[in-house]
Parts: structure tokens; sequence; C-alpha cells
């Protein structure tokens, strides 16, 4: 049975440690404290550093160690990351995997050693729990509130569009695919005229500033993360200036600082599909999870979160949780 539980996690800035005095579980005092390994794969997506941040600030108030390390987007580096917790003791392992199938093995390994892992975002064999986002859905969710927004603001629901997505991550690419499916079937009328790649701010910025030099008539960007969205407000911002025009939106997903900002400021960031709440939100359940888990609190392997389409109107109750 699908667990939903509220958030969405990954990452942080640099490899961090935290320390401090013994904690309770399992039933038993733990000597010197939980030892957890965080493995994401790039610190560089700021919804990422976020969550990692608020599993920061929890680990140490339960006087809890944290060690976060970024591979990259290498999967090799992954695996020997993984490997070198294995090899370190820790608790629990809390992975974003590059590539699922490379580290089964380690994650075997580490089960065996009576380690606790957690796959974030990827449906993994060996691992004791999978935190989970029905991607396709999520995407499609993003293509709806876009189809919609277009329909809305068009008669005839004729406009140019583009979509930042990322193929080169299957659940990514599996998001991408609900986005296109959406517009497809509930905006046939428009055109999406270009599609490319953006994982974070500096590739949304790049991407949607070499589109707007070819299709400067852009009215709706839909993205896959929070980065993209990001980076193409700011390239949309640099195009129109201080005129916002209202015809002109992004729609997303990752409640993100930036995000927030944007929609508080009347930019661009028209929808934001938030996986269960904001970025502390969801690094808070991240947290909870995984020492659920470790304690045998959490029994069930696939735990899926919720989606919250957020705009305007409900932005304030959603940041405030």
């Amino acid at each position: 049975m699908k667990r939903k539980v509220l958030a969405g996690f990954l990452a942080a800035a640099m490899t961090v440690s935290m320390t401090g005095a013994a904690t309770v579980f399992a039933g038993e005092e733990a000597e010197g404290g939980l030892k957890i390994g965080f493995a994401v794969q790039t610190l560089s997506n700021q919804v990422w550093a976020q969550q990692a941040e608020q599993i920061q600030a929890d680990a140490e108030a339960d006087g809890n160690e944290v060690t976060v390390v970024d591979c990259n987007g290498n999967a090799n580096t992954q695996l020997n990351q993984l490997e070198n917790f294995v090899t370190s003791g820790v608790d629990a392992i809390i992975v974003n995997p590059v590539d699922p199938e490379a580290i089964e093995e380690v994650c075997k390994e580490a089960r065996e050693a009576g380690i606790v892992v957690m796959s974030w975002d990827e449906e993994m064999e060996n691992s004791d729990v999978n935190w989970l986002i029905e991607n396709y859905d999520l995407g499609a969710e993003i293509g709806t509130q876009a189809a919609n927004w277009i329909n809305e603001k068009f008669e005839d629901g004729k406009c140019e569009v583009v979509v930042l997505g990322y193929p080169q991550t299957p659940i990514l690419l599996d998001r991408e695919n609900g986005i296109v499916d959406k517009l497809t079937e509930l905006a046939p009328n428009a055109e999406i005229v270009a599609n490319q790649p953006a994982i974070d701010t500096t590739e949304g910025l790049n991407a949607m500033e070499t589109i707007l030099q070819a299709h400067p008539d852009v009215k709706a960007v839909c993205c896959i993360g929070g980065g993209g969205a990001a980076g193409a407000n700011e390239a949309l911002k640099g195009a129109y200036g201080s005129e916002i025009p209202d015809d002109v939106g992004i729609f997303s997903t990752d409640l993100t600082e930036e995000t927030i900002a944007s929609m508080q400021n009347g930019e661009f960031n028209k929808v934001c599909v938030a996986i269960t709440g904001n970025a502390y939100v969801c690094g808070d359940a991240a947290y909870k999870l995984a020492v659920a888990t470790v304690k045998g609190e959490n029994t069930e392997k696939n735990v899926y979160r919720d989606l919250i389409p957020v705009t305007a109107d409900n932005l304030e109750e959603m940041i405030a949780e």
C-alpha cells in the first residue's frame, strides 16, 4: 500500500558533519549518536541544498551525525562514496542515486552489514525504504496546470511553449514525458518550440536566453525542477525588464526560496507543484523517515509523497508550514 509522507529531499552544499549527545533508537541507547551518510547527485541544485540544510539542522538538534557528499552526477564517484560509508560503519545511508543499478550491490553489502539504506527518488531492490515520487504524474500535473493557464489566457489556446527537462536522468525523463503528454492532450494548439535540458539555475538561464533569441514570443515555460525554473525566471526578467507581462508564465516543481520569491514579487512563476511542501518541510520529512526506519517504526518499503499545486493564492499557507 502506498503511504503518503510529507516531503521530498536531497542535498547540501559540501561534506558536512554534525555531532552531539547520544540518542535512543530501536529501544536502546546508541553510543555517540546515530551516524548517517547522505549521498546526493549534485549540490548545485538549490532545492537539494535547502532540503539538506534542514536535514542537517534536524540531526544537530537530535545529537546525531550526518555526512553529506556530492558526486557531481558521476555514478562511479557515488559508488566509491557509498563504499566509504560502509567501511566507516554508518548506521544509515540516504542516497539519491545517479544510476540505481550501479549501486545495488554496494547497497546490498551495506544492508548485510546492518546499515539501513534509504533510496531517494528511485525504487531500488537493495534498500530498506524507497522515498518516491510518481514522476510521470508530477510531470502530468505540471503540464495540466500550464495547459489550463494557456487555455484561459489565449482564446484559441495558441501560443509558443518551452520545456526545460533533463533526459539524462530516467526519472526526470518520466517527468518530462508527463509534461509533454498533458500539454499535447489539453492544449493541442500550443506549440512546443524548444526542449532543452536544465537541472540548475545556470543551465536554466543559459538555455532560456538562447531560446528567447530564436523564439522571443514564448509564453509558457514548463520545467522539471526548481533549478531550471529559477534560471528561466532570470532570463525572462532580463528580456522584459521591469515590466512583467501577465501572459508569460513558468510552471514547475520544487518550492524553493527562489520560486517563492518570484511568486511573492509577482514575477514569472505562476504555478509550482510542490512535493508535499517547501524544501525545508521536505528535508524534515526525509530525515524523520530515515530515523524512523532505523528505529523500526517504519516498515513500508515504498513511501510516496503528495503533489500540491501552489499558486499566489495558497503560497503563504504553504510556506507557513
